[in-house]
């Protein structure tokens, strides 16, 4: 079991958000933890097909790769998570992980019977993102995509990294601020996960 989970949701291996990631979790283990890497689009995972198989029992009914993501992910404490922004959300592949942890979402609710709001968080959740434009609420319906994924996970918003101004592969050289604002809070987010301490959004 790793303390913290890196979720890839790029569809770039080498992409802004993947290599931001990337850094972040170099900032981790220079820290001390152990970070277990997971690249989404290496793994074969199907949309919700809403079919409702995990009434029952929280379980989805599809069996392919989630299964294996969703345990790696619940094994940890902590979750550093990158997407670009595409229509002012996550990525494909981030929102297909999302929507299959509707299961989950399931078993929470309605077979466990948790009341809403009544949980206290037992994880820590790190974001960051990126994005072309300059526009004012470039970065909300992902956050707020995030805060709702959390939820399921009983896990809290640590912090986001959100950096403007990013699209080709390539742009982050004209912005190697952001890559030190990645290790830094890499590392400082490791720490957070070791200690238990609350985030700072």
């Amino acid at each position: 079991m790793s303390e913290i989970v890196a979720i890839y949701g790029s569809p770039r291996r080498t992409g802004n958000s993947a290599t931001l990631l990337k850094k972040a979790v170099e900032g981790a283990r220079a820290a001390g933890a152990e970070v277990d890497e997971i690249v989404l689009r290496d793994y074969k995972i199907s949309p919700c097909l809403e079919i409702y198989g995990c009434k029952k029992e929280g379980e989805c009914a599809i069996k392919d790769d989630f299964q294996q993501v969703r345990d790696r992910i619940l094994a940890a404490k902590g979750m550093m998570i990158a997407s670009p922004i595409f229509f002012y959300t996550v990525s494909a592949h981030v929102k297909i992980l999302m929507d299959r942890f509707q299961s989950l979402w399931v078993k929470k609710y309605w077979v466990d019977q948790t009341p809403f709001n009544s949980w206290t968080p037992s994880r820590k959740g790190f974001v960051i993102s990126v994005g072309a434009t300059r526009g004012k609420k470039l970065f909300d319906g992902m956050l707020l995509t995030m805060k709702y994924f959390f939820d399921v996970l009983d896990m809290e918003l640590w912090d986001s990294l959100l950096c403007r101004q990013l699209d080709f592969e390539g742009d982050l050289d004209k912005h190697p601020e952001y890559l030190d604002q990645a290790f830094i809070r890499g590392g400082e987010f490791a720490r957070a996960v070791r200690s238990g301490s609350c985030g700072t959004v």
